[in-house]
């Protein structure tokens, strides 16, 4: 936990950047739309049909204001290593190092990469990056799980048919929530934990 506090409290440094990458996962849901009067509150019928799973990644850059979604149908170790490579080629082909905070999914490590692309490929890769985890059950300390959780409320609270609209939908929340350049103001520090977060520290005697 100390060490993705110290990796928060580090100064914006765009030739290191911390980048905060998480996913989630949506059910796609067909409802029939009833045919209103004008004027009248659209009506959704109460019977449903599952239609698939959208996967979205989210790449969180909090210093920045800065953030970036893929869909994708499958969230496999092949899935991330794309969005490794994404990050690393594509997003921030200049910076030295790409400090990296993940959750503990068996997927986010650099066996995905190996997993997905030639040795040599996969080894330069793994070069760019500086990797931290966040602990077990302490995954609220990934910022790109807050992240997440806004676009959660504020694109994706209702049903959607299939992966197009899910697509569109998450594409337009990522740009209206990158004009506003919205950075997350990271508070708790390795000093609070230590006080409000005690119980979790071994013991000495």
């Amino acid at each position: 936990m100390e060490d993705v506090l110290d990796v928060y409290q580090r100064p914006y440094d765009p030739l290191r950047p911390v980048v905060c990458i998480d996913e989630t996962n949506k059910q796609m849901v067909k409802q029939e739309r009833i045919q209103c009067e004008p004027g009248q509150p659209e009506i959704v019928d109460y019977e449903y049909e599952r239609n698939g799973v959208a996967n979205v990644f989210m790449i969180s850059e909090p210093l920045a204001g800065k953030r970036e979604t893929i869909v994708k149908e499958t969230r496999t170790s092949i899935d991330f290593a794309d969005v490794i490579k994404y990050t690393s080629d594509v997003l921030y082909p200049h910076a030295e190092r790409i400090v990296i905070v993940t959750d503990n999914l068996n997927t986010h490590s650099t066996a995905s990469l190996y997993k997905a692309f030639q040795p040599e490929e996969a080894h330069r890769l793994a070069n760019r990056l500086e990797w931290h985890y966040t602990p077990k059950h302490g995954s609220w300390l990934n910022i790109a799980e807050i992240e997440i959780g806004v676009m959660c409320r504020q694109a994706l609270s209702k049903p959607l048919p299939d992966l197009d609209s899910f697509k569109r939908q998450v594409k337009a929340w990522t740009f209206r929530r990158n004009l506003e350049s919205s950075k997350v103001d990271w508070q708790f520090t390795t000093s609070d934990a230590r006080i409000k977060l005690k119980k979790l520290y071994p013991a000495v005697v």
